[in-house]
């Protein structure tokens, strides 16, 4: 490898919104560690990017409490309820059998219920990010990527692309689903196809939605429209996740854009009025990946690069959150003890905390769409009574709202809204 250049405390490869966040976290919590992110992207990338996610509630307490949230809430959508159906795509009638409202606001008992979770512009989100690193002095290399690493006894050397080497004492790969790293590293995955893929686009509609989420389980998987602010000129809009089977993703991916709005009109309906496309249409195949370990001696795995999931209870964004927030609390705490932050005995207590709840939140979203992307007749029925017990009966449903919320006894601090 070429001379060593730069020395760093933490070195994060991806500049997505977990390795943003894992990044801030860890540089907020303490100052005087150096932290360096590495961005394949070049910096305008995010401009293109029309979409929106849903962020939880306790991933908001978190983004609040870095200083990132108020750049965001303005121009973010609270989702006040969401209704759950199960139906075929030809009922004219589609039953509401699950109801999620607000949630009581954990940090101040005696105020309002609050939101369980905002739509927000990922152009904004990762703008806001990208600030508030810059404002906290990380190190933010864009356009470059980790060609390799070496770990030694008390640093990692990482190679980048253009040939640049700089010393580490712990690598973060947070570099997506198919992450290269993880495989470098040696850490094997339990991952299966679905068969299925995710449309994702822009839908603007006649009428307000109120800021009502819905969730239509149909047989070719789940169909869901998410409230969005309105547009510049005041147009109603959501943003649109369509689970169909793969090959007639890919056909109505390639279908014409009247055809698509037919298609779209049979599963959204008119509740909302007249309907059309507001933005380019997306597919990506779905499957479930499963790191077998999250950690490696000085290395260390954060969002889809530990965990890809189906979007089924829309929580991948929201489990990289958690990891970001158990990762910076792990590190941050074991630097003020004085240890080495890059020890296998200190990154464990990180995938102990961690690997429990991703794997659960990976098997409630395979067994949830084996269950209802189908059309089988005794599990329709199964499907219909569970819904109808679980909205009537007010403990479960809790549990589902919190879970909806990010809400959790074991959160990190950063999630409950407080310093670590």
């Amino acid at each position: 490898m070429a001379k060593v250049t730069q020395i760093f405390d933490c070195l994060i490869a991806g500049g997505g919104y977990v390795g943003l966040s894992t990044a801030v976290a860890i540089k907020a919590s303490a100052p005087h560690l150096n932290v360096m992110l590495i961005d394949a992207a070049p910096k305008e990338a995010v401009n293109k990017d029309e979409r929106a996610s849903a962020i939880a509630a306790a991933a908001s307490r978190m983004l609040q409490q870095l200083g990132v949230w108020e750049n965001l809430l303005s121009q973010s959508q609270p989702i006040h309820d969401m209704i759950v159906t199960d139906s075929r795509t030809s009922d004219p009638v589609r039953p509401v059998f699950l109801t999620f409202g607000e949630v009581p606001d954990q940090s101040s008992p005696s105020s309002d219920d609050q939101p369980f979770a905002h739509m927000v512009p990922n152009k904004a989100l990762i703008t806001a990010l990208r600030h508030k690193a810059s404002e906290l002095k990380i190190e933010l290399v864009h356009g470059q990527s980790v060609s390799g690493f070496e770990t030694g006894e008390a640093h990692t050397v990482v190679k980048l692309s253009n040939a640049t080497t700089v010393n580490t004492r712990l690598l973060v790969a947070a570099d997506g689903v198919r992450s290269r790293l993880r495989d470098e590293a040696g850490i094997k995955t339990v991952r299966w196809d679905y068969n299925q893929m995710g449309i994702v686009t822009t839908v603007a509609h006649e009428y307000p939605h109120n800021g009502r989420a819905e969730e239509h389980f149909l047989p070719g998987g789940p169909f869901a429209t998410l409230p969005l602010p309105p547009a510049s000129d005041g147009t109603n809009r959501c943003s649109l996740v369509w689970t169909e089977p793969t090959q007639n993703a890919q056909r109505l991916m390639a279908s014409d854009e009247f055809t698509f709005e037919l298609e779209l009109e049979k599963r959204f309906g008119h509740k909302l009025g007249e309907i059309e496309l507001a933005g380019p249409r997306k597919a990506f195949p779905l499957g479930l990946t499963l790191a077998r370990d999250f950690v490696r001696p000085r290395f260390a795995l954060v969002g889809d690069a530990a965990h890809g999931i189906h979007p089924i209870a829309g929580q991948g964004l929201n489990l990289g959150f958690k990891d970001a927030a158990a990762l910076a609390q792990t590190i941050v705490e074991a630097d003020r003890l004085g240890l080495d932050i890059g020890s296998q005995t200190i990154l464990e207590r990180y995938e102990r905390w961690r690997r429990f709840d991703t794997v659960q939140m990976g098997i409630v979203t395979d067994v949830l769409n084996r269950l209802f992307s189908n059309d089988i007749g005794p599990l329709r029925l199964l499907r219909t009574v569970g819904l109808g017990l679980v909205d009537r009966m007010p403990q479960l449903k809790q549990a589902f709202i919190n879970q909806a919320a990010g809400r959790s006894p074991n959160n990190p601090s950063l999630l409950n809204g407080e310093a670590i």
